[in-house]
């Protein structure tokens, strides 16, 4: 009897487990304890930053990242909660919850199953071009001011104060509205005393290590996990000396145990979901581009090859684990993703590893964390979004392209004072706009042949050689409804420069497509030239280009010809007037 598919598989699997074991299984473990030691504060206080229960941020940690180890396409993504993801989650829930009667929880965990729906269908129709929205300028003036939000927003935290607001101008109003000033001191001492101790160890913490003997690669790793030394030392004076802590916001008990009770998902109005599906659209392109970009830099390093559908398909994942087991939107965090890349992460199962220690340290430390204040883990915030601020793209911007940098400082302003969701339309709706501007006035140029080459030019820049009967223009943009016109006016208004012009050729060699329009009004200049006995010709088609336009019956409508090169039209062009003046002289 042959054997069976179960029995002819098990050895191929068990080699694989036996080659996993004796190749990754140690790199993935020391990768994993690494991450859990960064993962137990920041899953705390992100739950914190979106407004939700800390033990939210620990459960974002756990399926979702086991989801996206069978589904994504990076070794090295670490994906849970996120500042920004977080942030946009507590300015979309909130407003929400209150409008609906509903708890943000039961909001977010609506939100995180809609952002996994939408991931899903983009993946299904293969829309992940559609990240390309949010270009280079939106997204570079988009993190910098949600950077500088999350910052802001937490300062009231860091320093007990009672005052809330999703945006600048409401911390602001807040803030002037409050009754109460001055900090509360307690609170603030511990966090700026905490600020300042991550500050100083993520700046010259591994300078120090490396000094008492530590190898530069481990004294790195260690002082990214400094976070959990802070946690540690806060933990013990607040049990140790109650007495002196009195007001200090703590984070309560955390259980992963029988206690444990999230909102039922389903019992989530209609209105909630109808109300999040705009929002989530935004939430899950944001989340989508942050973790493709994480995922793309860290593959580079590594030579490995990312899948940008595998990608979507990875995040849906993640965050429809995240919805049904009591978490919060998700998605891949660099800072995690950088120190499982640095602590030599070999494949996804690092992610499955570190899910099952953090679950580990909860159940072991959970009652411990009760004594946790708040103000650290505003301080955590504070140092990881302050690391993401980089005001290199903006000085780029500014030496390269004016309207760019404009469009980046908007974005950033509008995010602080305005709203996320505000701020990434008008950057999506300035970048188009630029984009029309730069298509509806493309580059074109007279071109001529260097002397003793077949290389054009532009008669501009280049000493070169020109007919006077022959006007030869490179198109440095596609032809489309945007431009298409334009071209053929400029072009018009150039034929009165020349009296004794026989010929326009259009070098098409930096056109990549021809819409209907552009086709109608390279058929309507045609004739316009015609009546004026002018051929007009075509050279350095690419082929998708002369592909369709042979569908046109274009030898039935172009005056001229189709040359394979400029050179061609160049040559034959020049011994057709050559001939014409001998003819002329002759007679």
């Amino acid at each position: 009897m042959s054997p069976t598919p179960a029995t002819s598989t098990s050895p191929s699997l068990a080699r694989r487990v036996a080659e996993y074991s004796r190749t990754a299984l140690t790199d993935d473990l020391i990768a994993a304890v690494i991450v859990t030691i960064l993962l137990v504060p920041q899953s705390l206080a992100y739950a914190m930053l979106a407004g939700l229960p800390p033990v939210v941020g620990v459960m974002a940690s756990l399926l979702p990242a086991m989801a996206y180890a069978i589904f994504g396409s990076s070794s090295t993504l670490a994906v849970g909660p996120v500042a920004v993801v977080a942030m946009m989650t507590a300015q979309v829930v909130g407003g929400i919850a209150i409008d609906h009667g509903v708890t943000p929880h039961l909001a977010a965990l609506v939100l995180a199953l809609e952002i996994a729906a939408i991931c899903l269908i983009a993946a299904l129709f293969r829309l992940e071009t559609l990240a390309a929205l949010l270009s280079a300028p939106v997204l570079h003036g988009f993190i910098t001011g949600a950077s500088l939000l999350i910052a802001l927003g937490q300062l009231p935290a860091l320093l007990g104060m009672p005052v809330k607001g999703n945006t600048a101008l409401e911390l602001g109003g807040a803030l002037a509205a409050s009754e109460r000033l001055l900090p509360h001191f307690a609170t603030a001492a511990i966090g700026l005393l905490a600020l300042l101790t991550l500050w100083t160890l993520r700046r010259h913490g591994s300078r120090m290590l490396q000094g008492l003997g530590c190898k530069p690669r481990m004294a790195q790793l260690l002082a990214r996990t400094a976070p959990i030394l802070v946690v540690a030392i806060a933990i013990v004076w607040i049990a140790g000396f109650p007495e002196l802590n009195r007001g200090v916001a703590m984070s309560g008990r955390i259980s992963l145990g029988d206690g444990l009770a999230f909102p039922k998902v389903w019992e989530a109005p209609l209105g909630v979901w109808r109300d999040l599906l705009a929002p989530a659209s935004v939430l899950a392109l944001v989340a989508y581009v942050e973790s493709l970009a994480v995922a793309e830099a860290l593959a580079a390093r590594r030579g490995e090859k990312i899948s940008p559908r595998r990608e979507l398909f990875g995040l849906a994942a993640a965050n429809a684990a995240a919805g049904a087991s009591g978490g919060m939107p998700v998605t891949g965090g660099f800072s995690r993703s950088i120190v499982n890349f640095d602590a030599n992460a070999r494949t996804r199962l690092a992610g499955v590893w570190t899910a099952i220690l953090l679950a580990l340290a909860i159940i072991l430390l959970g009652d411990v964390l009760q004594y946790l204040p708040r103000a650290v883990l505003a301080a955590t915030i504070i140092i990881a979004v302050l690391s993401l601020l980089d005001f290199a793209p903006f000085l780029l911007a500014w030496r390269y392209s004016r309207a760019e940098f404009a469009v980046m400082v908007v974005v950033a302003v509008l995010t602080l004072v305005i709203g996320i969701e505000e701020a990434l339309l008008a950057g999506v709706i300035a970048t188009i706009g630029l984009l029309l501007q730069r298509t509806a006035r493309p580059h074109w140029t007279e071109v001529g042949r260097l002397a003793g080459t077949t290389i054009f030019r532009n008669v501009s820049r280049f000493e070169v050689e020109t007919l006077p009967q022959v006007l030869s223009i490179r198109v440095d943009e596609s032809l489309l409804f945007t431009n298409s016109r334009w071209i053929s006016e400029t072009l018009t208004a150039a034929l009165h420069q020349r009296p004794q012009l026989q010929h326009v050729v259009l070098m098409m060699s930096g056109v990549n497509g021809i819409d209907l329009t552009g086709l109608e009004v390279l058929m309507q200049l045609d004739r316009e030239l015609r009546a004026k006995r002018i051929q007009l010709h075509l050279s350095e088609l690419k082929g998708p280009i002369r592909d369709a336009l042979d569908r046109t019956e274009v030898s039935d409508w172009l005056s001229g010809q189709l040359f394979m090169t400029q050179d061609a039209a160049f040559n034959t062009l020049a011994a057709e007037i050559a001939q014409q003046d001998s003819g002329k002289s002759k007679a």
